[in-house]
């Protein structure tokens, strides 16, 4: 749960609170005796063993054909103390094509064209978070139908956007109202013109904002979708 800063289209600010949206049903996965079954990671295999450290290990004019007599002769690729074994307490590493730890890494973000060609690589920095600055999400005024809104963007999460006293109650309840009257979503954005993407957390992932709203009774509901890729047909190639 966390704060933002919001301001609607009649230029009112609030602190407001943000709380993620989850299901309320259980499911709970039984083995064939009833006992509760649960995720665990399991070692594959040492990369001594892996298909690149096997292929090397064969060499010749066709590593391939020769891995593939080995595989059908033993199990070259089967570690009979390791293969298979149970991982707790893990880290996340980085390694170089000759699978040696590497401990200066150079992160890259590559943005990529519809049909996966790639179109810029650039060295990536580190997103500040924007939601609970001094600058409030202001109310954009660019409403999308929802309709238009389902069918090109891809929502990752959603956050539900809560009251916090009775003033602020007041204020997300006109702003459902309004919404859900236009049967529309608003583009929430941050910065003055609320042209920025939003970013939850330092090095979090920036994030389009779509809030819709509901009103039943004194009751409302605000859900902030959130959306990092957009639908795009690949561009046809004249003939």
């Amino acid at each position: 749960m966390g704060n933002m800063n919001l301001s609607n289209s009649k230029n009112r600010d609030a602190v407001v609170a943000t709380r993620s949206v989850s299901s309320s049903q259980r499911i709970v996965y039984l083995d064939e005796k009833g006992r509760q079954a649960k995720s665990v990671r399991v070692l594959r295999a040492p990369l001594e063993r892996d298909l690149d450290a096997l292929l090397r290990k064969v060499g010749g004019s066709d590593p391939l054909a020769g891995l593939s007599d080995a595989l059908i002769k033993g199990d070259p690729e089967v570690d009979l103390e390791r293969t298979g074994e149970f991982l707790r307490d893990t880290s996340r590493v980085y390694v170089d094509p000759d699978q040696k730890i590497v401990h200066a890494v150079a992160l890259w973000d590559v943005i990529r064209s519809p049909d996966g060609t790639t179109k810029d690589r650039r060295a990536h920095k580190t997103t500040e978070q924007n939601v609970a600055t001094e600058t409030p999400l202001k109310w954009s005024g660019k409403l999308l139908k929802k309709s238009e809104v389902w069918n090109r963007f891809v929502f990752s999460g959603k956050l539900q956007v809560v009251h916090i006293n009775g003033l602020t109650y007041d204020f997300l309840f006109e702003m459902a109202r309004e919404l859900e009257q236009k049967d529309s979503l608003l583009l929430v954005g941050a910065g003055a013109k609320s042209n920025q993407p939003l970013v939850f957390q330092r090095g979090g992932t920036p994030y389009r904002g779509f809030l819709e709203g509901r009103t039943q009774g004194d009751s409302y509901c605000l859900i902030l979708h959130l959306s990092n890729l957009e639908l795009k047909a690949p561009s046809k190639e004249k003939a």
